[in-house]
């Protein structure tokens, strides 16, 4: 799968909720069996839908018609259909591809160049597939979701379109140099609407893992049987690979078709942070025409550690500690032996990464010949080369020159064509400098590509990194964007995630400086547990009933912002989505005289229901089940929804949310909004009818969107200012 592929494929596997049933649930003064607003989880109910349509009618008549809410939006607009956005590329064959959104395409265009032609500063882009002439001709609003080419020869791909954002995804076969859609018909591969994966296993076949029928979908509403699809075969006829069970989060397979070192591999996620690998070896009774074409071999490393192979390398990355071979390997490393040695029953590891004091892998990306480490440092990035040989891996830093590397906080780096050679891109950026890249090849410095402008007026600011105590006395980092000379207290923006292992880093947002930085607010971000800051350690301590543990730093960092002067609790406002949603949900319930306002996007608040809904059951690992007694009376502490009262006084709260959006369900975002109107609370409610998880469809309704935020939290924070 390319890089842009990836930043496409939103990960279906991500954060949102469920339901118990017996009255042993029932705690505090509140009857969970009882709820009155279960009928605004009927997604596209008529009568929710009118609900809907009430709030966002009173929420625009509020917000939207003010001519600063307009002139903000149309700033934001213009940024993000910007023609001088780096545009992001992969290398398919001799091409470089693209994809592209902009004032005059929405929906986006799909476009190659040659790389001479990318170096220059107006590339000569030829249009592969308009995503918007598409959604004319067929009426739809299709979203590219995701793209998988064809090694080698990169002839043919699987286009994975979505309607409105969703996770679900329809799949059709492409041909890059017909520049069209290869018709069933004509033998095309194409998969109706589905949650699920799909990839090349060869060059008339694929891996399908999608809605088969009754009986073929996780508890988590993911796909558990996969199956090898021949071209010219009808899909019934496709051969079962593997077939996981109901409790799974999902399964799927994959290929790696390079010349030579053409690998298939198997996984099955049992739960969120566990899978099992198994590598597919064919048998050579198959051409014979015998019924199983392969048989799986599993891969044995710790359920929790990641695995992935690359031109005969099997590469483990631990999150526990490992005992294998006669060594132990502390967690947080990553491993490297041969495959085919690995399979003889060879332990013996080579160590690519070990961990330090506040030093931690927080990627790895494989070349032809070596190994790019993104390892983090207090938050802090920096690039090492990694190189096999007869000693060992040994490591050398990226030489990222100095156009490339001024001022940059968070670099990341990505092989350009990891089958053919050693060279990588280099991304730099931090809150304040637009983004850079850089070309470069292991044993040469790297030369900037391509520069972005910058969109808002940084001048007199600067990023300052700080302490706070959490309640347990560990140490939380936090970055601050704020002017050198400042009026103290000031309007202050903290945001906040927190969970999955997922690091917040700095990088380089019009949207906030141009929402929040330029009107004169502090911007805060919060690093704390649950993410992945700090290794596998950091966000393992925040697990289910250790949630706790993410809102007290999170208490702690907003606390330390009050001590230091910096604001009040009548002008900090607070900003999150998703899993951040539910940290929202509880800084209103636990601390709600520390805010001045709450903005809560895509959240997920619902603890009761929240494994019953859509994705909801494939992140009980992360929360804990609430079928189970024990694990409810810790789920029943942090379950905003549960534990809102009616004689609160609360902050100002404005909760977004999508329609479309398949993986959180935008009920948790209704029932919260639909219990504080009922108690009399202030709250504000927006809910787009697209967008998906990531609530937004395109860059206007992204405009739209992040221009409510800004407003509201102005409105709010900022003394009444419009």
């Amino acid at each position: 799968m390319t890089r842009i592929g990836r930043l496409l494929a939103l990960c279906a596997l991500g954060f949102a909720p469920g339901l118990a049933a017996d009255a042993e649930h029932k705690e505090g003064n509140v009857d969970e069996m009882a709820d009155p607003y279960l009928w605004l989880e009927d997604v596209e109910g008529e009568r929710a839908l009118r609900w809907v349509k009430a709030r966002n009618r009173a929420t625009t008549r509020a917000l939207a018609n003010a001519s600063s809410f307009k002139t903000l939006r149309q700033r934001l607009l213009a940024v993000f259909d910007s023609d001088d956005r780096i545009p992001e590329i992969d290398k398919l064959g001799d091409r470089y591809y693209n994809f592209w959104r902009d004032k005059a395409h929405p929906r986006g265009l799909w476009r190659r160049t040659t790389l001479d032609s990318y170096r220059s500063e107006t590339p000569d882009w030829e249009t592969v597939l308009d995503l918007d002439a598409l959604a004319r001709q067929e009426d739809e609003n299709w979203v590219l979701s995701a793209f998988f080419c064809r090694e080698p020869d990169y002839r043919r791909c699987l286009v994975r379109l979505s309607r409105g954002g969703a996770d679900a995804v329809v799949t059709r076969e492409f041909d890059l140099r017909a520049k069209a859609f290869v018709a069933p018909e004509d033998g095309g591969f194409a998969l109706p609407e589905a949650k699920g994966t799909v990839d090349w296993a060869g060059q008339d076949a694929i891996f399908v893992a999608t809605d088969f029928g009754p009986g073929s979908m996780t508890d988590s509403g993911y796909p558990r049987i996969v199956k090898l699809w021949r071209r010219g075969d009808p899909l019934s006829k496709a051969e079962v690979v593997f077939k996981g069970e109901a409790a799974d989060v999902s399964v799927g397979a994959y290929s790696h078709l390079a010349t030579g070192f053409e690998t298939q591999l198997v996984w099955r996620a049992t739960d969120f942070h566990n899978s099992e690998m198994y590598l597919r070896v064919p048998e050579a009774a198959a051409a014979k025409g015998s019924a199983q074409s392969a048989r799986l071999r599993r891969i044995d490393k710790p359920t929790d550690a990641s695995a992935s192979v690359h031109r005969g390398q099997l590469f483990i990355g631990l999150k526990s500690d490992w005992e294998v071979g006669g060594k132990s390997y502390p967690a947080g490393s990553l491993l490297a032996i041969d495959l085919k040695m690995f399979l003889d029953g060879d332990r013996a590891f080579a160590t690519v990464f070990e961990p330090s004091d506040g030093a931690t892998l927080a990627d790895y990306a494989p070349t032809r010949n070596h190994v790019l480490l993104n390892v983090l440092d207090n938050v802090q990035n920096r690039i090492v080369i990694a190189t096999p040989g007869e000693g060992g891996w040994t490591q050398s830093p990226v030489t990222a020159g100095a156009d490339a590397e001024a001022g940059a906080s968070s670099v990341s780096a990505s092989p350009l064509a990891p089958d053919e050679d050693d060279r990588y891109f280099v991304h730099t950026t931090n809150y304040l400098t637009p983004p850079t890249l850089a070309l470069g090849a292991v044993g040469k410095p790297a030369t900037v590509l391509k520069r972005a402008p910058a969109h808002f007026d940084a001048a007199g600011l600067q990023i300052a990194q700080h302490w706070a105590e959490s309640k347990d006395g560990t140490r939380i980092p936090y970055f601050q964007v704020s002017r050198t000379e400042r009026d103290a207290p000031a309007p202050t923006l903290l945001y906040g995630y927190g969970g999955f292992e997922i690091p917040l880093l700095p990088s380089y947002s019009a949207g906030v400086g141009i929402g929040w930085l330029e009107e004169g607010g502090v911007y805060v971000v919060a690093n704390i547990r649950g993410g992945g800051e700090f290794g596998p350690s950091w966000h393992q301590s925040a697990l289910r009933e250790k949630r706790h543990r993410a809102f007290e730093d999170f208490i702690a960092v907003a606390e330390d912002l009050v001590r230091r002067g910096v604001t009040t609790p009548e002008h900090l406002g607070i900003l999150g989505g998703s899993n951040g949603g539910l940290l929202m949900g509880n800084m209103l319930t636990m601390r709600p005289d520390l805010f001045g306002a709450i903005a809560a996007q895509v959240p997920l608040l619902d603890m009761h229901r929240y494994h019953e809904l859509l994705a909801g059951a494939s992140w009980m690992a992360e929360y804990g089940d609430p079928d189970d007694p024990d694990d409810w009376r810790f789920l029943r502490r942090y379950s905003p929804y549960h534990n809102v009262a009616e004689d609160a006084a609360y902050p100002p709260l404005l909760v977004t949310t999508s329609t479309r959006d398949d993986r959180v369900h935008p009920g948790h975002a209704r029932k919260m909004v639909a219990k504080m109107k009922a108690m009399g609370h202030d709250v504000t409610y927006y809910e787009n009818v697209e967008g998906g998880h990531g609530g937004a469809a395109d860059n206007a309704q992204s405009a739209f969107m992040w221009a409510l935020v800004y407003r509201f939290l102005w409105r709010k924070l900022g003394g009444g200012r419009q």
